[in-house]
């Protein structure tokens, strides 16, 4: 063995739990029990607490950090964790705990060939200098001085200038600038707040006691959904305590400064970002939609994070922030099916991430498909689930799409693929209770869509859309949000499908229905539902009968006369 680098030092022994892929921690682990919940992954419901957690790097959502805090803070914490390749997000959650709480674990980085030796190994023992493996001992080494220059401004907010929070801040992103080997900070434009859903209490921990330092932004900054639609959780039946606490979440946010938009779809929004603009966004399906679509410049911040930069105005100059970083290291080669419907995007996306989930892909043979900002704002979205990049490329279609890198290889999906992919989820009965639309947040295309569907029937089961205030005012003013209203479906601001829970999803519904990608993966673990997927109009049609089509469409050679099981 050659030698393990320490990314964040301490002691730690443990049994190991090794992972071939990926998890993200949010949505993928149960905060209150260690459990892994995710459905779609191979070590689902394994325990974390206690264990030495070997995974090449975490995917998916940038809210892990939290997980990883409200983990340390009720003592069920992985001992430590080890990765094989770079990794921010839980590497953040751990780093905020030691900076804030006095609570962390070590994390360290080995090289591909280490890891597979260290993950055969039954238990770990990691001290000062050194792994313990079984009698064998490997070096830990301390990771190079990447020598963070910083301007004058940089050290008077480190040296409290601006207030505790401020220093607090500056002390977080420098000390994740040099374990990225970032050698200087970058301006940001804006920031966009992905940790104020109350999924566990350190989202609310953390917001009270930043508020508390004084911490005020820096750049204007924008808020994701919350867990309560903001204005009418009394009457929807929210438990006070719930309702009250992230009320409270939100609120902390606002009075730093933040702006109360309550959207994870900031994209959406008029005052959206511009080409080449550097921007500090958390939030996964934000960032790969930003720098994908837009050609905006984020990484796949963590929450927190996202707070410290946007206190100080500086992020970490790395990653994506930089030309070369945003060039493909893969491409994938797709044949897509003639006739297909949108429910194409979402899986697309899915398979794509799961093709590509450490580096950015470049995806070609999809321009002559036109794909529409819905579209892309789905495939992006499922992509963001199932990989760690932060964004994505496709040729003829993204405003970078162009150059690879050097070392790019090359990967290929078909149709067969994509049935495959469908297959995967839904794994849920033919008979639903609830149709889920907005994960991402619905644009306002997406609901006339829905409206023109139903065509003025009365859905048999629930119909839930969430979106942001700003899409939900354009579809009062245009009269598609009376269509929807009449027709029983409920569109609900600031809260999303990813934050929802009980009354406001319904307590008797054992099977949804969702057209998101993203929701069909998280959805089983978050829930505890069974899930179905389809395109919109699958949607619509199974709102009025209560079914689900038996099985897939016919563009991926289903017949939907036939059984789902038997495809």
């Amino acid at each position: 063995m050659t030698a393990a680098l320490s990314i964040l030092p301490g002691n730690a022994e443990g049994p190991v739990l090794a992972m071939t892929e990926g998890l993200s921690f949010w949505g993928g682990v149960d905060p209150a029990t260690a459990r892994v919940i995710d459905a779609h992954h191979p070590l689902h419901g394994a325990c974390l607490a206690g264990a030495v957690v070997m995974m090449p790097t975490s995917r998916g959502s940038c809210s892990g950090s939290g997980v990883v805090l409200d983990l340390l803070l009720k003592g069920n914490a992985p001992a430590a964790l080890i990765f094989s390749e770079p990794e921010d997000i839980l590497t953040l959650g751990s780093l905020i705990g030691a900076e804030m709480f006095g609570r962390s674990f070590p994390v360290l980085r080995v090289a591909e060939g280490d890891f597979a030796r260290l993950a055969a190994q039954p238990r770990l023992s990691i001290r000062e200098g050194e792994i313990v493996a079984d009698g064998t001992r490997m070096p830990v080494l301390a990771p190079r001085d990447t020598s963070l220059s910083l301007t004058e401004d940089d050290r008077a907010i480190l040296d409290g200038r601006d207030g505790k929070a401020a220093a607090l801040s500056m002390r977080i992103i420098c000390a994740m600038a040099r374990q990225q080997g970032a050698t200087r900070l970058t301006d940001i434009s804006r920031g966009h707040i992905d940790g104020c859903i109350l999924a566990h209490p350190a989202n609310l921990i953390f917001a009270e006691k930043m508020d508390e330092l004084g911490a005020r932004v820096r750049v204007p900054t924008t808020i994701n959904a919350i867990s309560v639609d903001r204005q009418h959780w009394h009457e929807q039946g929210v438990p006070p305590v719930f309702g009250n606490q992230a009320s409270r979440l939100a609120d902390a946010y606002v009075r730093m400064g933040c702006r109360p938009s309550f959207t994870c779809a900031p994209y959406l929004l008029e005052d959206r970002p511009g080409l080449a603009e550097p921007i500090a966004w958390a939030e996964s399906n934000a960032v790969v939609y930003a720098n994908s679509v837009l050609g905006a410049r984020s990484p796949k911040h963590p929450d927190f994070l996202d707070l410290c930069m946007a206190v100080t105005g500086r992020a970490p100059l790395t990653g994506v922030y930089l030309d070369e970083g945003r060039l493909p290291r893969r491409v994938i080669d797709i044949a897509p099916p003639p006739d297909h419907d949108d429910a194409i995007w979402p899986l697309l996306g899915y398979l794509a991430g799961l093709t590509s989930p450490d580096r950015i892909p470049l995806l070609r043979g999809l321009a002559a498909l036109s794909p529409t900002s819905d579209d892309l704002k789905a495939l992006c979205a499922a992509f963001g689930t199932t990989s760690a990049a932060p964004m994505l490329h496709i040729d003829g279609v993204t405003p970078e799409a162009g150059p690879v890198a050097a070392d790019a290889d090359q990967y290929h999906i078909g149709p067969e693929d994509l049935a495959r992919a469908w297959n995967l989820l839904n794994k849920g009965p033919q008979d639903v209770d609830l149709i889920a639309i907005g994960s991402p947040h619905a644009s306002a295309t997406e609901c006339r869509a829905l409206a023109m569907a139903l065509d003025g029937d009365r859905p048999s089961i629930p119909v839930i859309v969430t979106a942001g205030r700003q899409i939900i005012e354009e579809l009062r003013l245009d009269g598609a949000l009376e269509r929807l209203e009449t027709a029983g479906v409920q569109v609900i601001p600031d809260l999303c499908w990813c934050s929802i829970t009980e009354p406001v999803f319904p307590p008797a519904a054992r099977t949804v229905m969702t057209n998101s990608g993203k929701y069909a993966h998280y959805g089983p673990g978050l829930s505890g539902r069974a899930i179905r997927f389809g395109s919109m109009a699958d949607c619509a049609a199974a709102a009025l009968t209560g079914r689900a089509p038996a099985g897939p469409p016919e563009w991926l050679g289903g017949h939907r006369g036939n059984s789902f099981e038997s495809f």
